[in-house]
């Protein structure tokens, strides 16, 4: 019944070996193409061919609203959260046109937002509830609660290798979950606010004091009960949403499919599924570095080398969808590009 705990995938070594003996044969100096080449390389392993590829890309967009918002930490109302799940799908928000440009497929799904029954043709409902407690006063939400949200991103994971995905990338959104992305890296890092809490939607100075007042409170409640166990952990301060994701990274590295991460939320996510289990993080790439304050930070727990640095702090997976168009052409350099062979030029000196 446990899920999340079946084995994950193991690299292919012999197709990266395969990968590596190319890139060494095109026409170019050793390394020239810096970390191109190891792009593709990694993909080679992961996707198990020579000839790596990313031309069927899923993206599920989870949405949820968060209890937090009681506490007032956000520039804008809670009401927005459902407001662009029609936005997502009428192809007015940054990932849609994203989505657009790359021909992926786009998934949205409501994990539990706050408001009347509504039908939008497009948006999936699989609402866990109408948002999650304010985790300033009790649990986000209950570990049954977790667990269902983490088999929605299991289910999207599925429908993805069922249409024979090749890249996989999740995205976020919800109103607050900034907030709660902070309160679950403090919790997982068992460092403080100050250093994991950042502007989020852009709110002010003042806001942002409160916001961090708000999470301390969060890990004084918590900490005692939730100890090191990060669904414990997740089900205390986390989101529909971001459980959503951790379990979708989760079945990517139990069937096979790499994903590139994208910023602050996503990588936070990415952290719960590798303290899960440590071998999901050898099928994550990371898109982006983000201006989130506390994003760096999670990126060097996870070892992690982001394909760009844009300033970005937009979420929904824009920053990931962005660094698309470099790993595509990685990977079109290392099929492409002709050998020295082929080429009837003269190789490197023995």
């Amino acid at each position: 019944m446990s899920w999340w705990l079946q084995p994950c995938r193991n690299i292919d070594g012999v197709f990266q070996e395969k990968a590596l003996e190319r890139q060494a044969q095109l026409t170019k100096p050793a390394g020239a193409l810096g970390d191109l080449e190891e792009l593709a390389v990694t993909l080679a392993g992961l996707q198990r061919t020579e000839h790596p590829n990313i031309d069927h890309v899923w993206i599920s967009l989870f949405a949820g609203d968060h209890g937090v918002m009681e506490e007032n930490i956000s520039a804008y109302p809670q009401a927005v959260t459902r407001q662009m799940l029609q936005n997502f799908i009428s192809g007015g928000a940054s990932i849609s046109v994203i989505a657009r440009q790359h021909q992926a497929h786009l998934q949205v799904i409501d994990c539990g937002t706050v408001g009347e029954a509504y039908d939008y043709s497009g948006v999936q409902q699989h609402p866990i509830a109408a948002g999650t407690q304010n985790f300033v006063k009790t649990v986000a939400m209950s570990e049954i609660q977790c667990i269902a949200a983490m088999t929605i991103g299991k289910n999207s994971v599925d429908q993805a290798v069922e249409q024979h995905s090749n890249l996989f990338i999740a995205g976020e959104m919800g109103i607050g979950n900034t907030c709660s992305a902070s309160a679950l890296a403090c919790l997982l890092l068992n460092e403080p606010a100050e250093v994991l809490t950042g502007v989020g939607t852009g709110i002010d100075h003042a806001k942002l004091q409160h916001k961090k007042q708000v999470i301390e409170q969060a890990i004084e409640l918590h900490q005692p009960d939730v100890q090191a166990d990060p669904i414990k952990i997740l089900a205390a301060v986390g989101g529909f949403e971001i459980a959503a994701m951790v379990g979708a990274y989760l079945r990517c590295a139990q069937v096979g499919i790499p994903m590139l991460v994208d910023g602050f939320i996503s990588s936070v996510a990415a952290l719960i599924a590798v303290q899960i289990q440590p071998k999901v993080r050898t099928w994550m790439l990371f898109g982006h570095q983000s201006a989130e304050y506390g994003h760096r930070r999670i990126l060097k727990e996870l070892h992690a080398q982001p394909i760009l640095q844009l300033n970005l702090r937009l979420g929904e997976g824009s920053g990931a969808g962005v660094a698309l168009s470099v790993l595509k052409m990685a990977c079109m350099l290392h099929n492409e590009m002709a050998t020295f062979q082929q080429a009837a030029v003269t190789g490197e000196k023995q």
